[in-house]
Protein backbone atom coordinates (compact mmCIF):
# COMPACT_ATOMS: atom_id res chain seq x y z
CA UNK A 1 0.00 0.00 0.00
CA UNK A 2 1.04 3.45 -1.00
CA UNK A 3 2.09 5.50 2.05
CA UNK A 4 2.24 9.39 2.53
CA UNK A 5 3.48 10.98 5.87
CA UNK A 6 4.56 14.66 7.45
CA UNK A 7 7.90 14.63 9.27
CA UNK A 8 8.43 17.35 11.66
CA UNK A 9 9.83 17.08 15.73
CA UNK A 10 7.98 17.27 17.82
CA UNK A 11 4.80 15.95 16.03
CA UNK A 12 1.22 16.34 18.28
CA UNK A 13 -2.19 16.38 16.77
CA UNK A 14 -1.99 16.25 12.94
CA UNK A 15 -3.85 18.27 10.45
CA UNK A 16 -2.73 16.54 7.92
CA UNK A 17 -3.05 13.15 9.09
CA UNK A 18 -6.56 13.36 9.93
CA UNK A 19 -7.29 15.38 6.48
CA UNK A 20 -5.51 12.26 4.24
CA UNK A 21 -6.92 9.71 6.07
CA UNK A 22 -10.66 11.14 5.59
CA UNK A 23 -9.57 11.98 2.32
CA UNK A 24 -8.39 8.49 1.14
CA UNK A 25 -11.48 7.17 2.58
CA UNK A 26 -13.95 9.48 1.03
CA UNK A 27 -11.85 9.17 -2.23
CA UNK A 28 -11.66 5.35 -1.92
CA UNK A 29 -7.87 5.70 -2.52
CA UNK A 30 -6.01 2.72 -1.06
CA UNK A 31 -3.52 4.82 0.72
CA UNK A 32 -2.10 5.36 4.40
CA UNK A 33 -1.05 8.55 5.75
CA UNK A 34 1.55 8.50 8.95
CA UNK A 35 3.36 10.58 11.46
CA UNK A 36 7.00 10.13 11.51
CA UNK A 37 8.87 12.47 14.95
CA UNK A 38 12.25 12.40 13.67
CA UNK A 39 14.51 14.20 15.76
CA UNK A 40 17.21 15.28 13.37
CA UNK A 41 16.41 15.54 9.75
CA UNK A 42 19.84 13.60 8.90
CA UNK A 43 17.11 10.29 9.58
CA UNK A 44 15.87 11.23 6.63
CA UNK A 45 17.31 8.55 4.12
CA UNK A 46 16.91 5.92 7.12
CA UNK A 47 13.34 6.49 7.13
CA UNK A 48 13.07 6.26 3.20
CA UNK A 49 14.70 2.61 4.06
CA UNK A 50 12.54 1.44 5.98
CA UNK A 51 9.52 2.63 4.27
CA UNK A 52 10.06 2.03 0.77
CA UNK A 53 6.27 2.14 0.03
CA UNK A 54 6.24 6.16 0.65
CA UNK A 55 5.19 8.16 -2.39
CA UNK A 56 5.06 11.59 -0.31
CA UNK A 57 5.63 13.62 2.62
CA UNK A 58 4.41 16.74 4.07
CA UNK A 59 7.18 18.53 6.06
CA UNK A 60 6.82 20.67 8.93
CA UNK A 61 8.60 22.89 11.80
CA UNK A 62 11.58 22.61 12.35
CA UNK A 63 12.75 20.95 8.71
CA UNK A 64 10.82 22.92 5.90
CA UNK A 65 14.53 24.90 5.19
CA UNK A 66 17.12 21.96 6.61
CA UNK A 67 15.70 19.31 4.05
CA UNK A 68 16.35 21.31 1.29
CA UNK A 69 19.88 19.94 0.59
CA UNK A 70 18.53 15.96 1.18
CA UNK A 71 16.23 16.86 -2.20
CA UNK A 72 17.38 16.11 -5.77
CA UNK A 73 15.44 18.51 -7.42
CA UNK A 74 13.22 21.95 -5.58
CA UNK A 75 10.11 23.57 -7.59
CA UNK A 76 11.12 27.32 -8.62
CA UNK A 77 8.59 29.06 -5.50
CA UNK A 78 10.35 26.54 -3.02
CA UNK A 79 13.24 27.80 -4.08
CA UNK A 80 12.28 31.57 -3.61
CA UNK A 81 11.24 31.23 -0.57
CA UNK A 82 13.66 29.06 0.79
CA UNK A 83 11.57 26.59 1.97
CA UNK A 84 9.95 23.14 1.26
CA UNK A 85 6.66 21.73 3.26
CA UNK A 86 5.83 19.19 0.10
CA UNK A 87 7.79 16.09 -1.36
CA UNK A 88 7.38 13.51 -3.74
CA UNK A 89 9.16 10.43 -3.79
CA UNK A 90 9.40 8.31 -6.92
CA UNK A 91 12.19 5.81 -7.75
CA UNK A 92 15.09 6.55 -10.14
CA UNK A 93 17.84 3.77 -10.91
CA UNK A 94 16.61 1.87 -8.13
CA UNK A 95 16.77 4.75 -5.37
CA UNK A 96 14.53 7.33 -3.76
CA UNK A 97 13.87 10.41 -6.01
CA UNK A 98 12.87 13.61 -4.10
CA UNK A 99 11.41 16.42 -5.72
CA UNK A 100 10.82 19.48 -2.82
CA UNK A 101 7.36 22.12 -3.26
CA UNK A 102 5.93 25.03 -1.22
CA UNK A 103 2.13 24.48 -1.23
CA UNK A 104 1.42 27.39 0.97
CA UNK A 105 2.06 30.27 -2.06
CA UNK A 106 -1.11 28.07 -3.80
CA UNK A 107 -3.33 28.17 -0.88
CA UNK A 108 -2.83 31.33 -0.13
CA UNK A 109 -3.32 32.87 -3.39
CA UNK A 110 -6.43 30.53 -3.86
CA UNK A 111 -8.29 31.48 -0.43
CA UNK A 112 -7.65 35.52 -0.56
CA UNK A 113 -8.19 35.85 -4.77
CA UNK A 114 -12.00 35.96 -4.67
CA UNK A 115 -11.89 38.61 -1.53
CA UNK A 116 -9.32 40.83 -3.62
CA UNK A 117 -11.22 44.09 -5.15
CA UNK A 118 -9.67 46.77 -7.82
CA UNK A 119 -8.23 48.77 -4.39
CA UNK A 120 -6.59 45.98 -2.55
CA UNK A 121 -3.26 46.98 -4.86
CA UNK A 122 -1.30 47.62 -1.93
CA UNK A 123 -0.75 44.54 1.28
CA UNK A 124 1.04 45.11 4.42
CA UNK A 125 2.35 41.76 6.13
CA UNK A 126 2.72 41.56 9.68
CA UNK A 127 5.51 39.41 10.58
CA UNK A 128 8.69 37.67 8.95
CA UNK A 129 8.26 34.74 9.77
CA UNK A 130 8.82 31.48 7.07
CA UNK A 131 5.21 32.32 6.64
CA UNK A 132 5.91 35.52 4.93
CA UNK A 133 8.23 34.50 2.39
CA UNK A 134 5.42 32.70 0.93
CA UNK A 135 3.24 35.24 1.16
CA UNK A 136 5.57 37.65 -0.20
CA UNK A 137 5.86 35.54 -3.04
CA UNK A 138 1.94 34.74 -3.78
CA UNK A 139 1.14 38.94 -3.71
CA UNK A 140 4.30 39.23 -6.27
CA UNK A 141 2.13 36.48 -8.59
CA UNK A 142 -1.26 38.24 -7.79
CA UNK A 143 0.71 41.80 -8.75
CA UNK A 144 0.32 43.14 -5.39
CA UNK A 145 2.80 45.33 -4.00
CA UNK A 146 3.68 44.52 -0.26
CA UNK A 147 5.13 45.75 2.59
CA UNK A 148 7.22 44.48 6.03
CA UNK A 149 5.92 45.27 9.42
CA UNK A 150 8.25 44.07 12.40
CA UNK A 151 8.94 44.69 15.41
CA UNK A 152 12.57 44.28 14.54
CA UNK A 153 12.91 46.25 11.18
CA UNK A 154 15.81 46.37 8.49
CA UNK A 155 15.92 48.58 5.82
CA UNK A 156 13.16 48.87 3.57
CA UNK A 157 10.30 47.54 6.33
CA UNK A 158 8.35 49.58 8.37
CA UNK A 159 8.17 49.19 12.12
CA UNK A 160 4.76 48.73 13.79
CA UNK A 161 5.33 52.62 15.60
CA UNK A 162 5.57 53.56 11.31
CA UNK A 163 2.27 52.18 10.68
CA UNK A 164 -0.44 55.20 10.87
CA UNK A 165 -4.04 55.89 10.26
CA UNK A 166 -2.36 57.05 7.03
CA UNK A 167 -0.76 53.85 6.07
CA UNK A 168 -4.14 51.62 6.92
CA UNK A 169 -5.67 53.82 4.42
CA UNK A 170 -2.56 53.38 2.02
CA UNK A 171 -2.73 49.48 2.37
CA UNK A 172 -6.18 48.41 2.42
CA UNK A 173 -5.21 44.85 2.37
CA UNK A 174 -3.21 43.63 5.89
CA UNK A 175 -2.10 39.89 6.81
CA UNK A 176 -1.34 38.90 9.55
CA UNK A 177 1.53 36.39 9.59
CA UNK A 178 2.95 36.13 12.94
CA UNK A 179 1.49 33.95 15.93
CA UNK A 180 0.01 36.99 17.77
CA UNK A 181 -3.25 36.13 18.81
CA UNK A 182 -2.74 32.22 18.52
CA UNK A 183 -4.31 30.12 20.93
CA UNK A 184 -3.96 30.37 23.88
CA UNK A 185 -2.52 33.98 23.43
CA UNK A 186 -6.48 34.58 22.31
CA UNK A 187 -6.33 38.60 24.23
CA UNK A 188 -3.05 39.50 21.73
CA UNK A 189 -3.33 41.27 18.63
CA UNK A 190 -1.04 42.86 16.21
CA UNK A 191 -0.47 46.77 17.40
CA UNK A 192 -1.78 48.80 14.47
CA UNK A 193 -4.75 51.57 14.65
CA UNK A 194 -7.32 49.40 14.14
CA UNK A 195 -10.21 52.51 14.19
CA UNK A 196 -8.58 53.51 11.10
CA UNK A 197 -9.60 50.23 9.16
CA UNK A 198 -12.88 51.31 7.29
CA UNK A 199 -15.40 48.98 4.95
CA UNK A 200 -12.83 49.04 2.41
CA UNK A 201 -9.79 47.35 4.06
CA UNK A 202 -9.46 43.58 4.01
CA UNK A 203 -7.88 41.62 7.01
CA UNK A 204 -6.22 38.03 6.34
CA UNK A 205 -5.00 36.37 9.31
CA UNK A 206 -3.25 32.85 8.87
CA UNK A 207 -3.76 32.04 12.83
CA UNK A 208 -7.34 29.90 12.70
CA UNK A 209 -6.94 28.71 16.14
CA UNK A 210 -9.20 30.63 17.30
CA UNK A 211 -11.36 30.83 14.22
CA UNK A 212 -12.03 34.70 14.53
CA UNK A 213 -8.83 36.17 16.46
CA UNK A 214 -9.03 39.35 18.33
CA UNK A 215 -6.87 40.99 14.76
CA UNK A 216 -10.15 40.41 13.01
CA UNK A 217 -12.75 41.31 15.36
CA UNK A 218 -11.65 44.22 15.80
CA UNK A 219 -11.60 44.94 11.84
CA UNK A 220 -14.47 43.46 11.87
CA UNK A 221 -15.65 46.11 14.36
CA UNK A 222 -14.22 48.86 12.09
CA UNK A 223 -16.55 47.36 8.77
CA UNK A 224 -13.59 45.54 7.12
CA UNK A 225 -13.58 41.94 5.19
CA UNK A 226 -12.11 39.33 7.40
CA UNK A 227 -10.57 35.90 6.84
CA UNK A 228 -8.65 33.15 8.92
CA UNK A 229 -6.70 30.66 7.56
CA UNK A 230 -8.48 27.62 8.08
CA UNK A 231 -9.12 27.18 4.26
CA UNK A 232 -5.84 28.07 3.08
CA UNK A 233 -4.69 25.08 5.09
CA UNK A 234 -7.24 22.89 3.36
CA UNK A 235 -6.06 24.09 0.08
CA UNK A 236 -2.30 23.60 1.41
CA UNK A 237 -3.32 20.21 1.62
CA UNK A 238 -5.02 19.46 -1.56
CA UNK A 239 -1.81 20.93 -3.29
CA UNK A 240 0.22 18.68 -1.65
CA UNK A 241 -1.97 15.59 -3.51
CA UNK A 242 -1.29 17.06 -6.17
CA UNK A 243 2.17 17.71 -6.13
CA UNK A 244 2.26 13.76 -4.72
CA UNK A 245 0.47 12.89 -8.36
CA UNK A 246 3.15 14.89 -10.61
CA UNK A 247 0.40 17.16 -11.14
CA UNK A 248 1.44 20.42 -11.46
CA UNK A 249 4.98 20.19 -11.32
CA UNK A 250 7.07 23.16 -12.06
CA UNK A 251 10.61 22.70 -11.49
CA UNK A 252 14.01 24.47 -12.06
Amino acid sequence: MDTYGLIGYPLGHSFSRDFFTKWFAENNIQAEYLNFPIEDISQLPVLLEKHPQLRGLNVTIPYKQAVIPLLDEISADAKEIGAVNVIRITQRDGKPYLQGFNSDIIGFSQSIRPLLQPHHHQALILGTGGASKAIRTALDNLGIRWKYVSRTPREGMFSYQDITSSVIRDFPLIINCSPVGMFPHTDECPPIPYEAISGETLLYDLVYNPTETLFLQRGAVQGAQTKNGLEMLYLQAIASWDFFQGDSLTLL
